[in-house]
């Protein structure tokens, strides 16, 4: 038959790999060492930022909060309060000036170590209203100044040193030792106090530096004592540093192991927002909120199931046909264009060759073959298997489908001249 295209060659499927011809598939040493590498990289770089820290840091085991209550390490302090709970004292931790308020009583000592200096000189004054005796730690420049007027920091304290005074606690304790050791020494800063008015000063060494000091502030008792070493665990068994600690922290009934924190520290900066606006603001952006989404839900339901209206004019098919296909060339949907195109292809061919609508794509590929005499497979890899990858290819596939269904219909066309399988004269 003359004008027809030539048949192309089908698209053949790979043959299947049979039982010998099968490769394995499991991971091998090799490919799993290989992905493992990355993770190798990064666990060798931890372990050297690891060793990094460590050698910086000095290579010290010295762990948890300096000077705590419940801290078992050299620089905890928690050997002087497990002796204080043994001799019948209740040992309160507390963090946050509210939380001494809850755990003070009548009779009470209050300790007070702040070596980041969060508590400001409000609420050292607070203090005197909720402790009968209050132990300074290392005491900054706003402790002394709220508790303490007349005592000054002088230094170093030096090395031990004798009572030197009449009181109580100084006279049990006869000689301390303010100084560090090797595991407290980045961690404990030892100070000394020069005392003057009524102030009581002890463990003076040269130069009257003084490492405890006694004064009073509104009817308390206010302790100074300037060296932190001297109650942590690593120094408290030192000459007479235990003595010394357990009389000025022993005094009372109750103690609160107090260690300020970062919510003690004064909020400094201006306002936030909230601050600012008044106070009506927030109820009424709470009510318009509320507004919106009952609005939202009042003009958004839907009463009743959808129904099909139709519309008041007439659109045209070949105006539908447009807009559908500026739509698939919009959104670059060449798949479903070409899906479009086959299915009303193969919907023509079918009633060509008079086969029912509900006729498989095979079956109406065997017949076009079968009355064009074209190869079968190149018909059903064009009804089905075809791909454009751009809007050329898709045109071509459109022209190849009118190509198609105009031969179909000059094959099963009566007037069609068709061979006989006789010679012809």
């Amino acid at each position: 038959m003359t004008g027809t295209l030539a048949p192309e060659t089908p698209r053949q499927p790979a043959p299947e790999a049979g039982p010998a011809d099968a490769t394995a598939v499991s991971p091998t040493v090799r490919r799993t060492a290989r992905r493992a590498v990355p993770w190798i990289v990064l666990a060798v770089i931890a372990v050297i930022v690891g060793l990094s820290g460590v050698l910086l840091n000095g290579g010290r085991n010295v762990g948890g909060d300096p000077l705590s209550a419940t801290n078992p390490g050299p620089v905890g302090g928690k050997a002087l309060a497990q002796v204080l709970g043994q001799q019948g004292v209740t040992v309160r931790t507390a963090g946050t000036l509210d939380q001494v308020r809850s755990a003070a009583g009548d009779d009470t000592t209050v300790l007070v170590y702040d070596p980041e200096s969060n508590l400001d000189r409000q609420g050292y004054e607070q203090l005197s209203s909720i402790a009968s005796t209050i132990v300074l730690v290392e005491p900054d420049f706003a402790a002394l100044q709220a508790l303490a007027p007349d005592v000054r920091a002088a230094g170093d304290p030096g090395a031990t040193a004798a009572a030197g005074c009449d009181l109580p606690v100084a006279r049990r304790a006869e000689r301390i030792d303010p100084r560090t050791t090797a595991n407290t020494k980045d961690y404990a800063a030892p100070g000394s106090f020069r005392a003057t008015g009524d102030a009581t000063a002890c463990f003076e060494a040269s130069g009257g530096r003084a490492s405890l000091v006694r004064t009073t502030y509104q009817g308390r008792t206010v302790y100074l004592l300037g060296s932190a070493a001297t109650l942590m665990n690593d120094g408290v068994d030192r000459l007479g540093n235990a003595a010394l600690g357990l009389g000025l922290l022993g005094e009372h009934r109750t103690l609160v192991w107090y260690v300020p924190g970062l919510l003690d520290r004064p909020v400094t900066g201006p306002p936030d927002l909230s601050k600012l606006t008044p106070g009506w603001v927030t109820p009424v952006l709470l009510l318009l909120t509320l507004v919106f989404i009952a609005a939202a839900v009042w003009r958004g339901r839907r009463f009743g199931p959808l129904v099909v209206e139709h519309l008041p004019v007439v659109v045209r098919a070949g105006e539908t046909r447009e807009g559908r296909a500026r739509l698939y060339q919009r959104s670059s949907a060449r798949l479903r264009a070409a899906d479009a195109l086959r299915i009303g292809a193969i919907g023509r061919l079918a009633a060509q060759v008079g086969l029912p609508r509900a006729a498989t794509t095979e079956e109406v590929a065997d017949a076009v073959a079968a009355i064009t005499g074209r190869d079968r497979g190149g018909i059903l890899y064009l009804l089905l298997e075809q791909h454009p990858n751009s809007d050329r290819e898709l045109l071509e596939l459109s022209d190849r489908l009118a190509e198609l269904e105009r031969a179909t219909a000059d094959a099963a066309s009566p007037n069609t001249p068709r061979t006989t399988g006789r010679m012809e004269p």
